[in-house]
């Protein structure tokens, strides 16, 4: 196992990249609260950092590119440029440095007609990638429960 897999298998890893939402969009920076003074771990240094979370990114999109159910959507798509807009993303959005610089997920997605089931087969696709690297399931679950509210707007057609 390499450096980037033990980190992000252990504790202090982020453990969710449910970019259910990988499908790009600016998510409000999150860091954990502090409590009696003591400042816990931000989401972003318990996933590892920024290399875990690009060696997720590079999983999800490995698996995207391998479901029949949603991989034609992605057909002309800039996947560099994707896989960039997805660490910036969840780099952001688990409270890390990254400034995520794409377009909102409603005008990224809108007139795509993405499906509940479109939307279903992404997130299934993330958390297939987090369990590769053993995400514990807090860390999984809180960064589900970031990307998740991206749904309303990314799915047109119930």
């Amino acid at each position: 196992m390499n450096n980037t897999s033990a980190r992000i298998g252990s504790r202090r890893t982020i453990g969710a990249l449910a970019l259910a939402g990988l499908l790009l969009g600016p998510i409000g920076c999150n860091t954990m609260g502090s409590m009696g003074g003591a400042s816990a771990p931000s989401l972003y240094d318990r996933l590892g950092g920024k290399a875990a979370i690009s060696a997720v990114v590079d999983q999800f999109v490995a698996n995207v590119a391998q479901d029949q159910r949603i991989n034609g959507r992605f057909a002309t798509t800039d996947i560099p440029k994707l896989k960039r807009h997805l660490v910036d993303q969840v780099c952001t959005a688990s409270g890390g440095p990254c400034t995520y610089a794409g377009r909102d997920m409603k005008a990224t997605h809108a007139g795509m007609k993405i499906s509940n089931a479109d939307f279903t087969a992404l997130v299934e696709d993330l958390v297939k990638a987090l369990k590769t690297f053993n995400v514990p399931e807090a860390e999984k679950n809180e960064l589900l429960g970031l990307l998740g509210p991206m749904k309303n707007d990314i799915v047109e057609v119930p």
